[in-house]
């Protein structure tokens, strides 16, 4: 595992559960500042759980989670926000009958900064010319592709240290799915921490630094991305060579 003294994000054996039904159990990872962290695995494996652990949207039955050196177990959402922490849901979630501007400012909700948020929705635009052009149109009427874009987009109003994406290609062409590699490229080179859930595992693990392997609600396998690319039980189960 990377070094968890110097770890932005660190959840240490956590934990959870929807009702009686156990989801993760005994999870430990840790993520860089300045990292791409890919968590890969099946369907039902326990990866978007994780994330919501990792943002307060679900509170871990046992273990803790840290960030920037400060212990979050238990907090809210809002509290996770404020110190950094965006989360990108899967499924995009846009408000179909706002704008597109009006969803992005809804990600700045938290920001008391007013000078700050419009030089943030700026660099939006810059993130996503596309956006800038339909700023005005209903995000629902939007395509799939330029839906996850407002998502990300959302995400980013908030300025975060940390950024949790979850399925950002699913659903999307070939094409797009390009183009969403390259913004996470760009985005971790802006200074942003990714972690990254993703079930195109070469896209993730050819962007990732670290990664994670989930089976069964429990970490199977860790390590640098470029060396689980070679481990047999990722070619077979998830790269299909």
């Amino acid at each position: 595992m990377s070094n968890p003294d110097k770890a932005l994000l660190r959840i240490d054996g956590v934990s959870a559960r929807y009702g009686e039904a156990v989801a993760i159990e005994d999870v430990s990872l840790s993520v860089t500042a300045g990292a791409v962290v890919a968590i890969i695995g099946a369907n039902g494996a326990g990866k978007t759980t994780t994330l919501k652990v990792a943002s307060g949207v679900l509170r871990p039955a046992s273990g803790d989670v840290w960030f920037n050196g400060e212990r979050m177990t238990g907090e809210r959402p809002g509290a996770f926000v404020r110190r950094g922490v965006s989360h990108c849901p899967e499924g995009r979630g846009v408000f179909p009958y706002m704008s597109v501007e009006e969803n992005l400012l809804a990600g700045a909700f938290l920001v008391t900064d007013k000078a700050g948020t419009k030089e943030r929705l700026e660099h939006i635009w810059d993130l996503f010319p596309r956006l800038k052009e339909r700023q005005r149109q209903y995000a629902g009427t939007l395509s799939g592709g330029e839906q996850q874009m407002v998502a990300i987009g959302r995400a980013l109003m908030s300025s975060p240290k940390l950024l949790l994406l979850d399925e950002p290609t699913i659903g999307l062409a070939a094409k797009i799915v390009q183009q969403v590699a390259e913004l996470i490229r760009r985005i971790r080179d802006e200074g942003v921490s990714i972690v990254l859930v993703e079930q195109n595992a070469q896209m993730a693990l050819d962007l990732a630094d670290y990664a994670f392997v989930l089976e069964g609600g429990k970490v199977r396998l860790e390590g640098p991305a470029a060396e689980l690319k070679t481990s047999s039980l990722v070619r077979e189960a998830y790269l299909g060579i």
